[in-house]
């Protein structure tokens, strides 16, 4: 594919899809967006691997449909990864992670969003029991992927 839209393009595709979407303290979702592409870039990911960061939540959000990515100007290895690391409806926690697991380049991608949702500083301002629901959920999602504790 020629012409494929630039990491600005994408970051600003993704701000837009996501407008007026907030997270579960409130905070503009945009600000997740940012932190788990820089999160990817950090950990040495490429420019399809930063791409797919901006655009992870987009599909499963239903901030963009799931066509729109078919026809979308972006390689096939970012739209692998957006794919894989879209949770669908009813989906067994192990099914997903193994799809994250059998597709090139979205460990990577999960690591960096794991890593910002289970930030400190962001559970510390919801209640007690979504704190500690959430705090469950991204441990069991990190075992299943195989991370360990300090590699989150």
């Amino acid at each position: 594919m020629t012409d494929e839209l630039t990491l600005a393009e994408v970051e600003a595709l993704a701000r837009a899809a996501h407008e007026g979407q907030t997270d579960k303290a409130g905070r503009p979702y945009a600000e997740h967006l940012r932190a788990v592409a820089e999160g990817v870039r950090a950990r040495g990911g490429d420019d399809d691997q930063i791409a797919a960061a901006w655009l992870h939540d987009a599909v499963e959000d239903d901030a963009l449909p799931e066509h729109w990515l078919d026809e979308a100007a972006l390689s096939r290895r970012t739209k692998d990864i957006v794919l894989a690391v879209t949770k669908r409806a009813g989906e067994p926690p192990e099914a997903y992670a193994g799809r994250i697991l059998a597709t090139p380049g979205a460990l990577l991608v999960k690591v960096a969003d794991l890593a910002h949702n289970a930030d400190p500083a962001r559970l510390a301002v919801l209640d007690e029991a979504t704190r500690t629901r959430l705090t469950e959920k991204y441990a069991g999602m990190r075992a299943l992927l195989g991370l360990s504790r300090g590699s989150v």
